[in-house]
């Protein structure tokens, strides 16, 4: 996907006369065939700017009730709650065309209700607000940022908190929607051409890859107990918390309701710590009704207590404190790469995040030397390099006039 994603950029031509051009907007699409004859013509753009206006506060499944998408010469939203509406072609497009560029900014939730639609995640894609990391713009400008510092202008926000479920949308409404693809269109061009003038474009491969992996938003309820913090380590508390989280999750699922309306994670933590005996122990459980006692879904909830199994020792979670070496020095040492990634991220200009993990600081700390992708490609160059050389005793801290320098040194014992 990463190498896809570069020859794609390659073909895009901010410089083409067609970005230029006044764009038309559609009327709001509510039927097939105007849907299916925008998908054609899209299907033969460079690029299309996506994004989605969704409803997801007393849902399971985020409520998907506008979705928005331009090129260069048009844009329209598109009304996914209209009667006998076929978005097939709207959706082969985002999955299954990979000529054309899909690009977001801050995708995550879009990209997830697009995997909740299809099973897949749109390909190839690019995020722009992962891009301003890149160029130096901070970890995660908003969108109306992003459009004040390319296009100059401040976007109105006073549609932003629209019951986007309710209909008929009205015009105020859909304006604001559409603006959201209308000026990330104009504004893509400009980004990929500071990213050609300044080489980072193929910096943004490894990002864009990991932000369109489908595992990141399939919802296993085997896995959701990763998601829920106990502080006990013990086999038989870890193997509780992941049978209520398992039935919680179908049980969300099932009635289409947000996780915490049936049970709050700290409930969830509680019962795994402290497990009642007996059904009519729920009465006494915080979080809990004291229905639970006798009702249905109090029943359900202890069939899953009572079908739990001490955890495995291949599922049980690594210590935070795993890798060698991070004990008081450990810590201090990665306290000192952390300082090293702010010097050097000012440096350079960008987001300190995109150049480096807390996970990879603290492994580099611990004495781990594979895995990492602060020592691979060019975060390497950028920082992975001097990283290694700080911890390995190569490199040192000193002040200058007041300003903190890196200094080359002999080994030190």
């Amino acid at each position: 996907m990463a190498r896809h994603l570069t020859f794609q950029l390659a073909f895009v031509n901010p410089r083409d006369p067609r970005y230029g051009v006044e764009m038309h907007i559609h009327p709001l699409i509510t039927d097939s065939a105007t849907l299916a004859n925008l998908c054609t013509r899209l299907s033969q753009a460079d690029f299309v700017c996506i994004d989605t206006e969704f409803m997801r506060e007393n849902t399971f499944w985020p409520e998907l009730c506008l979705i928005q998408i331009a090129d260069v010469n048009e844009a329209a939203a598109i009304d996914p709650l209209a009667p006998g509406l076929d978005m097939t072609p709207l959706l082969q497009l985002m999955v299954n065309n990979p000529d054309v560029l899909k690009v977001f900014h801050a995708g995550g939730q879009d990209l997830e209700i697009v995997y909740n639609l299809t099973g897949t995640t749109p390909h190839p894609l690019f995020d722009t607000q992962i891009a301003a990391m890149a160029l130096g713009q901070g970890e995660q400008v908003g969108y109306s940022n992003l459009v004040d510092a390319y296009l100059g202008f401040t976007i109105d926000k006073g549609a932003r908190f629209t019951d986007w479920s309710r209909r008929p949308l009205d015009a105020r409404q859909i304006e604001y929607a559409i603006g959201d693809v209308t000026h990330l269109a104009e504004i893509f061009p400009q980004m990929l051409e500071k990213l050609r003038r300044t080489g980072r474009g193929a910096w943004l491969d490894q990002e864009m890859e990991r932000l369109g992996d489908p595992k990141n938003y399939a919802n296993d309820p085997e896995e959701a107990w990763r998601r829920i913090k106990v502080p006990s380590r013990k086999p038989e508390v870890l193997g509780r918390l992941k049978a209520l989280a398992r039935w919680r999750e179908l049980e969300a699922r099932g009635k289409d309701l947000p996780r915490g309306r049936i049970v709050k994670d700290e409930t969830i933590a509680d019962l795994a710590g402290h497990a009642p005996k007996r059904q009519a122990d729920l009465a006494k459980v915080r979080g809990l009704s004291a229905t639970w006692a006798q009702n249905d879904i109090g029943a359900r909830l202890m069939q899953a207590l009572e079908g739990a199994t001490p955890m495995t020792a291949e599922e049980m979670p690594s210590r935070d404190d795993r890798k060698p070496g991070m004990g008081k020095d450990g810590a201090l040492v990665a306290d000192l790469l952390k300082l090293l990634l702010k010097i050097r991220s000012k440096e350079i200009d960008v987001a300190a995040r995109l150049l480096a993990r807390a996970d990879d600081i603290d492994a580099l700390a611990a004495g781990q030397r594979s895995g990492l992708s602060i020592l691979e490609g060019w975060r390497f160059e950028q920082f992975g390099r001097d990283a290694l050389d700080l911890v390995e005793g190569r490199l040192a801290f000193a002040v200058v006039n007041g300003k903190m320098k890196m200094t080359r040194t002999e080994d030190v014992t």
